[in-house]
C-alpha cells in the first residue's frame, strides 16, 4: 500500500469500504459530520402519514432520509402503501424498491432539475413531496410553474453541527447545501483546495461560499459515485 499523500474531508460519514479502498490508492480520508437529521415523530404528522398511505397517490423522494422517515409508518402498517413514486438518484431509489417495490417508481432521474422534468413530462395533477425541514426550491418550484399541484411534507429535520477544523485538506468532500453552510459557518479553506459536490444544488452552495474555486459535481448523487471521483482525480490528475 502506497503511502498516503492526499487528505480529504469527508462532511459525511462513509463506509469503511470506501475509506480502505481510498487508502489503497493512497488517500487518506478523515471523517467528521457537519450536520444531523433526525425523523419528525409530532403525533399530527404521523397521523397525516398513516392515513396518506391507505390513498393511492403520487410521490417524490429526494433523499433517503426522507424514504427512511416515511418507511417507518409503513413498516408499522404491515404492508407497501398503494403510492406511485418519483425519485432522485441510486441510493433514493434503492431505498424506495426495498420498501415499496420495484413496481412502485414511475420516474427517476440524478438530479433535482431533472426529476422535475420527468415528472412534468407525466404531467400528473397533483403530488406529494416528502422532505426535510431545509429543502431546496427547485424541484418543488418548477413544478409549481408546471402547474402541478405540489404538498409538501417535512418528515425529518436537520440540524448544522459546525466543527472546527485544524488540518489544510487537499480535497473536502460536502453531500448537502446544509452541510455547506454548517462547514463555512467556522471554517475557511483554502484557495488551492479541491472541493467536492455529490450534486448541482450543493456546488451551487460550495461557489456562495468559494467564489471562482475549483469545484468538482459527482456524475449522480451518490456517496459511492464522489468518493470514486475524488479518488480517480487524485490518482489521475495530480
Amino acid at each position: 500500500m502506497p503511502d498516503p499523500t492526499n487528505h480529504i474531508l469527508s462532511t459525511r460519514p462513509l463506509t469503511s469500504a470506501l475509506l480502505e479502498e481510498a487508502a489503497a490508492h493512497g488517500i487518506t480520508l478523515d471523517v467528521l459530520p457537519f450536520i444531523a437529521t433526525e425523523p419528525i415523530t409530532e403525533p399530527v404528522l404521523q397521523a397525516r402519514l398513516r392515513e396518506l398511505m391507505t390513498q393511492p397517490l403520487i410521490a417524490v423522494f429526494t433523499s433517503t432520509n426522507g424514504v427512511e422517515a416515511v418507511a417507518q409508518e409503513c413498516k408499522d402498517k404491515g404492508r407497501p402503501a398503494p403510492w406511485q413514486i418519483f425519485c432522485i438518484g441510486s441510493a433514493t431509489c434503492r431505498l424506495v424498491e426495498s420498501y415499496f417495490g420495484k413496481e412502485a417508481i414511475i420516474g427517476t432521474s440524478p438530479s433535482a432539475s431533472g426529476l422535475a422534468e420527468v415528472i412534468i413530462r407525466q404531467s400528473p395533477s397533483e403530488v406529494f413531496f416528502f422532505g426535510g425541514d431545509r429543502r431546496r426550491e427547485e424541484l418543488p418550484d418548477r413544478l409549481q410553474q408546471a402547474s402541478i399541484r405540489v404538498n409538501e411534507i417535512a418528515v425529518y429535520r436537520t440540524h448544522l453541527t459546525p466543527n472546527p477544523i485544524s488540518k489544510e485538506y487537499n480535497g473536502i468532500a460536502f453531500f448537502s447545501p446544509s452541510a455547506v453552510q454548517s462547514f463555512f459557518s467556522i471554517n475557511k479553506v483554502s484557495a488551492k483546495t479541491i472541493l467536492f459536490a455529490i450534486g448541482e444544488t450543493t456546488a451551487a452552495a460550495i461557489r456562495m461560499q468559494m467564489p471562482g474555486s475549483k469545484v468538482i459535481v459527482s456524475t449522480a448523487p451518490d456517496a459511492d459515485i464522489l468518493i470514486h471521483q475524488l479518488i480517480d482525480y487524485f490518482q489521475n490528475t495530480l
